[in-house]
């Protein structure tokens, strides 16, 4: 007697999905989503307005009382931006770090993933799968017990008191963040370039093998231009976590202000006990108008790259 075909299992998942998709488009959960939205503005936009507001108004009335007494200044920006000292410079050097770091810092791990994620995907060899889930496996390593190794790596060569590397003398510059954030980012770029390499026709690369395309060739005309959304999401998650990032930038810049980032000085003012607020709140907005900028200006393609590979067919 033959079987017949899982039909129902398949209602019972199309029900599912359906069940799942009425209950996130009823106006409930429409008013909930535009709650916590609301919820997690409010303080970005209190902070706006305070770091308008001058020192007086700032320390003796809440942000909200702008709207019965508007008071406007530009003095705080001023300050923050383009005032420094013998010992603390200008924020401006802070933002140009935070550049000097960040672009990399972003390159550097997205030049080397596109090509492993190419080889792992299309190319047949030994071990193939071991190396792909190895890659994926340390996704769950955290950062921080990684901090210690890399600071001796990067000081003296040496790893638990063992010299692996002739000391590279290249603590106070930039290479040490340049090479820490590459590394911390490789295995989710690689992960995410595979999946969405992975979808590509197979049909579409043998054709373009069989006209005795190379697989450069390959690469540079069929693969690359079809991956574009992959790699503008990680491009744009890489920058936004490096951006923010305050560990990797105190760990291996923090002791040296020529190259500290924007993080780092941000948390140096908050540590000043209830002084300086007007400054502190400009700082902290301009920090944040260059993530702003670049994820609300490239939201599409982070959008498509992330849901690249998460269904298939």
């Amino acid at each position: 007697m033959t079987q017949l075909a899982p039909k129902p299992s398949g209602l019972k998942l199309t029900k599912g999905r359906r069940k799942v998709k009425d209950a996130f488009s009823s106006p409930w959960a429409s008013f909930f989503a535009i709650v916590i939205a609301l919820l997690w503005t409010i303080p970005t936009f209190g902070l706006l307005v305070t770091s308008f507001r001058p020192k007086v108004d700032i320390v003796t009335t809440g942000w909200w009382t702008f709207f019965s007494n508007p008071n406007v200044t530009l003095e705080n920006y001023q300050s923050v931006f383009l005032q420094g000292n013998n010992v603390t410079p200008p924020l401006s050097q802070y933002i140009f770090n935070s550049f000097a770091i960040t672009i990399p810092a972003a390159v550097f791990p997205l030049t080397i993933a596109v090509f492993a994620a190419y080889a792992l995907a299309w190319f047949e060899f030994k071990g193939r799968d071991f190396i792909f889930f190895s890659i994926f496996a340390l996704q769950v390593i955290p950062l921080q017990l990684t901090l210690i190794p890399l600071l001796q790596l990067f000081a003296r060569g040496q790893i638990a008191g063992v010299q692996v590397l002739p000391d590279m003398e290249i603590t106070g510059s930039y290479i040490p963040i340049w090479i820490a954030h590459t590394i911390f980012g490789l295995p989710l770029a690689i992960f995410l370039l595979h999946n969405f390499l992975r979808q590509i026709p197979r049909e579409l690369v043998e054709a373009a093998r069989v006209d005795g395309a190379g697989w450069f060739m390959l690469f540079r005309k069929i693969i690359f231009p079809l991956s574009i959304p992959a790699i503008a999401s990680f491009a744009i998650f890489q920058f936004l976590w490096v951006w923010n990032d305050l560990l990797v930038g105190l760990t291996f810049g923090g002791g040296v202000r020529e190259i500290a980032p924007l993080t780092v000085r941000l948390a140096e003012m908050v540590g000043t006990r209830g002084s300086g607020w007007e400054v502190l709140t400009a700082g902290a907005f301009i920090s944040m108008i260059v993530p702003l900028i670049v994820f609300f200006t490239l939201q599409r393609y982070f959008i498509r790259g992330l849901l690249a590979g998460s269904v298939k067919g």
